[in-house]
């Protein structure tokens, strides 16, 4: 499928990028547990688990404010806090526990953050044309788990960032980076106003773009797209929006047996990124051959 020549329309730029809201600046409780000191832009977020905190603090750009534990760090861990200037308090797990909400397995781990610096859709480079760039674009998908587990795929298959509007889509929470499993310090989270605009200003960077449709005529592997390429996922139930859909270069669908209507929409993203993932290396193995 040859791809449709690129847009002439122009696309905004800096202004499409929408700013993480920010929480008032004042200390704050956690249940019983220590009070933490705000950050310089607002906050705490409150991570927890082992691969978030240990992301985290691996990430020169985070923000660190305080670790709490449940028993002596290992040597790895405690090399950690030691770079980034912390002193880990030891405290019982329940009260651990009641720091974080109802549910959350900390696994003895609880760090309070700032939030990451924002990224703005003018940052991501240019594609180059003869690679094999992905990004993920998410249009409307709500449900932090989904969006952190997008994120873990899109860096475990190699994706460059995620896209996603600012709008009816979640915050960066403690909930988004346990799904992420540290993938939310290693893959840009950009946010924009406008879906539609920010797939012409990824066509204006070289990325075609193609939406996930269940009732798209081909299936991604007959679709054989190559080099850089956009990624666009509708949310669950209502799948992507007309504009949106009508803006991408492309549709494909995944082969679904008829078992079930579809899947999730964090699933869908899995097999689709490493479909994208394996064209991709069979594609750069032919030209080399």
């Amino acid at each position: 499928m040859a791809p449709r020549p690129p847009s002439k329309r122009p696309s905004k730029r800096s202004s499409d990028h929408a700013p993480r809201r920010q929480a008032g600046r004042s200390s704050r409780r956690l249940s019983d547990g220590p009070r933490l000191p705000a950050a310089d832009d607002g906050g705490p977020l409150i991570l927890h688990g082992r691969h978030p905190v240990e992301a985290a603090l691996d990430n020169p750009a985070r923000p660190v404010l305080g670790l709490w534990t449940s028993a002596p760090l290992d040597d790895a861990m405690a090399a950690r806090a030691r770079a980034r200037g912390l002193e880990p308090a030891v405290l019982a797990r329940e009260a651990l526990t009641a720091m974080l909400p109802p549910g959350a397995v900390h696994q003895g781990l609880v760090l309070a953050v700032g939030s990451l610096p924002d990224v703005a859709l003018d940052d991501l480079p240019h594609a180059s044309p003869a690679g094999a760039d992905v990004v993920v674009v998410l249009d409307q998908v709500s449900d932090p788990h989904n969006v952190g587990a997008i994120l873990r795929s899109a860096a475990a298959l190699g994706a460059r960032a995620v896209i996603t509007q600012d709008r009816h889509a979640p915050a960066e929470t403690a909930t988004l980076a346990k799904a992420a499993s540290g993938a939310l310090e290693r893959l840009p989270l950009i946010r924009v106003t406008n879906i539609v605009r920010a797939l012409e200003a990824l066509r204006d960077k070289g990325y075609w773009s193609v939406g996930l449709e269940a009732d798209a005529p081909v299936t991604l592997a007959a679709a054989g797209l190559t080099g850089p390429l956009a990624l666009v996922l509708g949310a669950e139930g209502a799948g992507l929006r007309r504009l949106t859909r009508e803006t991408c270069d492309h549709l494909a669908r995944l082969p679904m047996t008829g078992a079930m209507e579809s899947l999730n929409v964090s699933n869908a993203a899995a097999v689709a990124l490493y479909e994208l993932r394996r064209t991709a290396l069979e594609h750069i193995g032919r030209r080399k051959g």
